[in-house]
């Protein structure tokens, strides 16, 4: 039997079963499904598996994180459903059937844009190194810059345009293959569009402005003349004319016989879109990706800057979470190279360290929660480092009050950035070593921005978890009974180590000696399995219990068990849940020993003694915060 089998044929019956599940992988840490329908997931259910660590949807795939183990996880699935797992492409394409249209638009937007992200990152961290050595005066009271004064610097300074140069005014070559390769198309035709936008017999796109009309180089065909200017650095010019290369090429394909596509599709295809490229797409291209350059520079810089700084730091993490967050790599690009620098990326690296902060702030509130830490610390990190999905799916809005904390910090330290005039010289490193990005001259205050996305979402979180997880009120303590009759325990005592090691949460333990099961508190039924052993309450003021009857009851098919509620229904306190078969349940071999478990993350302190229905002060509040 697998290490993740009982799992994984839990977690098959909780997304709906065999028949609703159209295709599944996964990835680093997440199993990825594409449902035929959500609805049909239960998301507590799943959330309350051992393995599981939380789920999510993006892009049409629900999402379940497992974590380190998860190809381990992924194969027992697999085995025991029957389903032949796919590639993540076959995931991604058959999520698309539940994407609308806005998102399948950013989601090609990624993934054209997400091969070209390294080179653009590593661009990035070159022209700051260039500016390091060669454009800041050290030396000589100020005089001089380390390539002034250094033979040896001044030919890494040199030398490393070569590489600036390729990643920023070459860029268009990187777009268009980019396009051909994820639209399927031929990749070499899109080189050589690109290379068409970046010839070195074209008027250079960033000496354009600076160029007098009448000296603006021409291609003369009599009838018309057609200006030889090159689109170095464009990004909206060189993705419409990606756009024409590939649709042409799919046409001519269509309509052309197979015995002499490979010398008349070619042709066809790409001697139209170059030509198309300069005299129609270019210029439309150049014209809406200035256009959206301006405004939003002129936007940042005007005197109502902050204030569309404090709106981009305030929803820049929930536009992550749509995925849209995509379309800021192509204004990003065209505002470093229409402006030598990007006011926007350094924003976009605060609010990483915002959401990153909260997470931290709820790793010390849940210092004790063994399960919640598993999520937290590597969402931390990786919050921490630029990649933000994990904190904001598996921890900050999860619970909420996070992600809001987090994103009125990152509010906060864009308007300093903003108002400051912190410039990046490009897409570059997310999160804390975002600074490596940033123009010099500008480190001090990004520096006091970073301590701002720091400490705010920190300190709010805080404050706000300590109220929300911490210990309850004497009145709310009074309102917990005992749900069972029997010998008390404490959790660490129970043979099950899921249980006893608080991988789920803290809690209790009772061995019973009646089989009724009453609710401890008035709420809501979140939770029941179909074996009749297992219960998830809810109180109105959040806390949670998973009352579990028995060990390895679930092998048990409900024999020996009856339930009186389903899920969603409201139960009063002492209210009967179940009972059970005791004496069934021992012949069985099984043990009655019974979990109560705080999944809202409360910690408790208990001593063995007899317990009776519906007794008060069976443990110690500790609160979550302790």
């Amino acid at each position: 039997m697998g290490k993740f089998e009982k799992d994984a044929k839990d977690l098959l019956e909780y997304v709906g079963g065999k028949e609703n599940i159209n295709a599944v992988s996964h990835c680093v840490t997440r199993m990825r499904f594409v449902l035929v329908d959500s609805k049909k997931a239960d998301i507590d259910k799943i959330e309350s598996l051992p393995s599981a660590k939380g789920t999510f949807t993006q892009s049409g795939q629900f999402q379940v994180i497992i974590g380190n183990e998860v190809s381990e996880f992924y194969n027992d699935f697999v085995k025991v459903s029957g389903i032949e797992g796919v590639s993540k492409e076959a995931v991604k394409n058959a999520s698309k059937t539940n994407q609308t249209w806005l998102q399948k638009m950013m989601g090609a937007l990624g993934e054209i844009f997400a091969p070209l992200i390294p080179a653009l990152i590593c661009g990035g961290l070159i022209l700051g190194f260039r500016n390091i050595i060669g454009e800041i005066n050290f030396f000589n009271n100020g005089t001089q810059s380390l390539a002034d004064i250094s033979q040896f610097w001044a030919g890494t300074y040199s030398f490393l345009w070569l590489i600036g140069e390729a990643v920023f005014h070459l860029l268009p070559v990187g777009i268009v293959w980019s396009i051909t390769k994820k639209m399927g198309t031929t990749e070499m035709l899109g080189i050589v569009l690109g290379l068409t936008l970046v010839s070195p017999q074209l008027l250079n796109g960033f000496s354009v402005a600076s160029t007098p009309a009448n000296q603006i180089p021409v291609w003369d065909f009599g009838f018309a003349q057609v200006q030889m200017i090159g689109y170095q650095g464009q990004v909206i010019a060189a993705m419409m004319a990606g756009f024409v290369l590939v649709y042409l090429e799919k046409f001519f394909r269509k309509v052309t016989p197979s015995v002499i596509s490979m010398i008349v599709v070619p042709f066809c295809s790409l001697v139209p879109a170059v030509i198309i490229a300069h005299t129609v797409v270019g210029p439309i291209g150049w014209a809406i990706g200035n256009g959206i350059a301006d405004v939003v520079y002129g936007g940042l810089t005007s005197s109502f800057g902050v204030l569309f700084a404090a709106v981009f730091g305030l929803v820049y993490a929930p536009i992550v979470m749509t995925g849209l967050h995509h379309m800021t790599n192509a204004i990003d690009t065209t505002l470093t190279n229409m402006f030598g620098g990007t006011i926007l990326w350094p924003m976009i690296a605060l609010s990483n360290i915002a959401q990153g902060s909260s997470v931290l702030a709820m790793s010390i509130l849940q210092r004790h929660d063994e399960r919640a830490q598993q999520i937290n610390v590597p969402a931390c990190i990786s919050c921490y480092l630029g990649v933000t999905e994990p904190a904001l799916f598996g921890v900050n809005m999860k619970y909420g009050f996070p992600l809001v904390c987090g994103m009125i910090g990152s509010a906060i330290a864009a308007v300093i950035s903003v108002g400051c005039g912190v410039q990046a010289f490009s897409i570059g490193v997310g999160g804390l070593p975002g600074i490596i990005s940033i123009k010099p001259e500008f480190w001090v205050y990004f520096l006091l921005a970073m301590a701002v996305a720091i400490v705010v979402p920190f300190a709010l979180t805080m404050i706000v978890g300590k109220k929300k997880l911490t210990v309850p009120t004497k009145q709310e303590e009074k309102d917990f009974i005992s749900p069972m009759q029997g010998r008390l325990m404490p959790l660490t005592e129970v043979e099950d180590q899921v249980f006893s090691q608080g991988l789920m949460g803290d809690g209790f333990a009772v061995e019973l000696k009646d089989g009724q099961v009453l609710a401890p508190f008035s709420g809501e039924v979140v939770m029941t399995f179909p074996t009749k052993h297992a219960y998830g309450l809810r109180r109105e003021d959040g806390l949670e219990v998973l009352i579990h009857i028995g060990m390895d009851t679930v092998q048990l098919n409900g024999e020996g068990f009856e339930s009186y509620v389903q899920q969603g229904d409201h139960v009063v306190q002492g209210q009967v849940l179940a009972k059970v078969d005791i004496d069934y349940v021992l012949s069985q071999g099984k043990s009655v020993v019974s979990p109560v478990v705080f999944t809202s993350g409360q910690h408790i302190e208990c001593q063995g003694q007899d317990v009776q229905y519906k007794q008060e002060n069976i443990f110690q509040w500790k609160g979550a915060d302790n």
